[in-house]
């Protein structure tokens, strides 16, 4: 399993900055500086992700903290997460950033990991993959709780690994695109999109490692699959599956023979998980 990389502390003080750029008014024009207490709580089920990235933040404003957990746990509604005591004025200056970052990585981690129980169900040697489908700045907070939710993290950028899409291919054959990336270097995988089964076995025979079928039915995957098969390809190449496909109809696909599913959906429509900041006193 890959380790979930480490967010550096410089960006996330930046989020910080970013809501307030001068400083808290509110809480700095009302409030003396004073010490408290507050709990951090999940107010539904959720797949806790984020969790390290608040400590820091935290701990770097000098707040301290206190928690049991760890990312990736299972967390009920009501529990608290984190207890932290500090100044007032670190606490409410951080509270809505450390929110929204752990309650997004959450709300990606738990939609993945009931995701990946459904795809492992069918097929325990598949995996759902993350995609480049995340908000601009935030990539490497959503590959991270992609993979804290069970996720395959995909490519972080363009220049991670060779993948061959159609919109190449208007301008080169399948053949020659895969040709020109293996001279280019062999120390990255190519990928290489098919449409058809035609597409696939091309792909195969030139050498790509991954294919993906794209926008395919079950039906026509299988029959892409055979046809692999009967020419000694399969064995030779992983498949990835993407395009069109939901947690209503994600079972038909892992049902298949198939390696990995790439989903979009896991980081461009997000629905945070929900939490709460209570002060005790």
């Amino acid at each position: 399993m890959i380790r979930a990389p480490e967010i550096p502390l410089s960006r996330l003080i930046a989020f910080v900055e970013e809501d307030a750029p001068f400083g808290d008014l509110t809480t700095e024009s009302i409030l003396p500086a004073q010490s408290c207490i507050a709990d951090i709580k999940a107010r539904e089920e959720l797949i806790l992700a984020g969790l390290s990235e608040m400590v820091r933040l935290f701990t770097h404003y000098g707040v301290q903290t206190e928690t049991t957990l760890h990312d990736g746990d299972s967390v009920r509604a009501g529990s608290t997460i984190l207890t932290i005591s500090g100044d007032v004025h670190s606490i409410l200056l951080i509270e809505r950033t450390s929110l929204n970052l752990v309650g997004r990585m959450s709300g990606i981690a738990t939609r993945t990991r009931q995701i990946q129980e459904m795809v492992t169900a069918v097929n325990p040697s598949c995996r759902i993959a993350a995609t480049r489908k995340t908000a601009p700045g935030l990539r490497i907070l959503d590959k991270k709780a992609a993979m804290i939710g069970g996720a395959d993290p995909h490519r972080y950028s363009l220049s991670d690994a060779i993948l061959i899409k159609d919109t190449h291919r208007a301008l080169i054959s399948l053949k020659d695109a895969i040709s020109r990336a293996r001279a280019a270097g062999i120390y990255h995988r190519i990928e290489a999109e098919a449409e058809s089964i035609e597409d696939a076995i091309e792909a195969a025979q030139a050498g790509a490692e991954i294919i993906l079928l794209d926008n395919m039915e079950p039906a026509h995957i299988q029959k892409t699959i055979q046809a692999l098969k009967d020419l000694n390809l399969r064995n030779d190449v992983l498949i990835e599956l993407s395009g069109g496909i939901t947690p209503d109809t994600i079972h038909q696909y892992a049902a298949l023979e198939v390696d990995r599913i790439s989903l979009g959906m896991l980081t461009h429509t997000v629905r945070n998980a929900d939490l709460s900041l209570e002060i005790r006193h």
